[in-house]
């Protein structure tokens, strides 16, 4: 029987990575030169990982003290460039790697959004993805007419039409309505192109979309919902699921709900990849890099590390004693990095000031020690039912994913866990992703708005 084959995905930030690795005395500090994101695109294809993931958000995080102070001081979610045109530049240098951008349905519009990543997906043969955010932060609303971020469930009701109407724009060709016939003079099928006419609670587009249908089909849509109302729409429309999980239990909790949901929904489970965060630490064994770790850690401020765990959670945790247990909070961020600091620091029973500590050089999935401790832990995961794959986040960049690509990378193909070349020339087809037939919106879609004309 042929093994189950582990997916791999690259976390990358446009800008610093983590809180602290910056000052990781191996890491590089190119983050704002092209080069460096064409060496870790090339690095990455090199290896054959299915893409390369960015991150972003739409504002310099105010969420310690009200101040963006802390953030720039210590380099916590910021800066960060544009992930559209990094996420292109690597895709220029590659042939088969798969490249992802987080794009927030709070402050785009759908058009634009359909028509980037529409052409991205042209231009790269088919390998953009689109990571599908709602926002956390009150500071991204605040830089778009905003006082304060809309609830979760408005953001969601939001992000579903989004969702829709972005889908149906890239159906509003259809495959074949090409023809560019020099002999007749026809161009295209009139026919085989409409409009949407889509009317809704919170747009109004008519269509069709500029950009004839990607190559995809649909760019593979990532999600990162943790919450009940974002587990089911990530269950809905998300072909790759990244999600953090501070153990092993947790994780396969996760794992088993989600593919749950998508079967209720009418979906193939295998159709939705789950990808748990995994940062790895690779060295001779487990012991040297331990303390290898151990020596990066000392380099964390616990301000640092509060500052980044206030950012994710959008909570001000200066208001409390940082001496004390972490009381309960109404999470308006990530509520999944929530949910793995209190099981954390419960069972370690640590003070905020500790778990700021803690959470500025966390290295998720336990995946510390040589090539094959870090295999041992990835295959014990895939086959306990808890990940698809991972979503490998780097303590510094470049040299932590050339560590992984020549060293454990390697020794998952040994084992047979890891492909030697690529299955496919999309992003789909590497991801063992079904490509949507024009329609497939009807399919995911919570509800159908309201629409008048023709339809896709």
């Amino acid at each position: 029987m042929s093994r189950k084959q582990i997916h791999l995905a690259a976390f990358m930030n446009a800008g610093p990575q983590g809180t602290v690795g910056w000052r990781h005395p191996e890491a590089g500090d190119g983050f704002l030169t092209a080069e460096h994101y064409l060496h870790i695109a090339r690095v990455l294809e090199d290896a054959k990982f299915d893409m390369a993931f960015v991150p972003d958000a739409l504002a310099v995080p105010r969420s310690l003290g009200g101040s963006f102070e802390p953030a720039v001081r210590y380099g916590t979610g910021t800066p960060r460039l544009d992930p559209m045109t990094v996420i292109t530049l690597m895709s220029s240098v590659t042939t088969r790697l798969g490249v992802a951008a987080t794009m927030s349905t709070g402050y785009q519009e759908p058009y634009n959004l359909a028509r980037s990543m529409g052409t991205l997906d042209h231009l790269s043969g088919g390998r953009a993805g689109w990571n599908v955010v709602t926002s956390f932060q009150d500071a991204e609303a605040q830089n778009f007419n905003q006082d304060k971020l809309p609830d979760r469930e408005d953001r969601y009701a939001r992000a579903e039409e989004f969702l829709e109407v972005t889908t149906r724009l890239w159906d509003s060709w259809s495959d074949d309505a090409l023809i560019r016939d020099k002999e007749s003079g026809r161009f295209a099928r009139p026919e085989e192109v409409e409009a949407i006419d889509h009317k809704g609670r919170f747009f109004q587009v008519q269509g069709p979309l500029g950009v004839p249908r990607p190559p995809q089909g649909y760019p593979v849509i990532v999600q990162a919902g943790a919450s009940p109302t974002g587990r089911d729409f990530a269950s809905r429309w998300a072909d790759v699921v990244f999600c953090s999980h501070e153990s092993l239990e947790s994780a396969i909790d996760f794992y088993r709900d989600m593919k749950e949901r998508a079967a209720a929904h009418g979906r193939d489970p295998e159709q939705l990849k789950i990808l748990p965060a995994a940062t790895t630490v690779v060295g001779a064994d487990y012991r040297d890099e331990l303390a290898k770790h151990e020596e990066f850690f000392e380099l964390v401020d616990p301000e640092a590390g509060l500052s980044r765990l206030a950012y994710h959670v959008n909570v001000d945790l200066t208001q409390y004693d940082l001496d004390g247990p972490l009381p309960s909070l109404e999470v308006v961020g990530v509520e999944g990095h929530y949910r793995e600091v209190v099981e954390f620091a419960e069972r370690e029973k640590l003070s905020i000031r500790e778990i700021g500590r803690w959470y500025g050089a966390r290295t998720e999935g336990n995946m510390i020690g040589s090539a094959a401790d870090i295999a041992d832990t990835m295959e014990q995961w895939i086959d306990a039912g808890a990940a698809d794959g991972f979503m490998i986040q780097a303590t510094h960049v470049p040299a932590a994913f050339e560590d992984f690509a020549t060293q454990v990378v390697p020794e998952l193909q040994r084992r047979g866990l890891f492909r030697t070349e690529y299955e496919g020339e999309t992003l789909r087809e590497n991801l063992g992703l079904n490509r949507p037939e024009r329609g497939e919106w009807r399919n995911r879609a919570k509800s159908v708005a309201v629409t008048h004309g023709a339809t896709a």
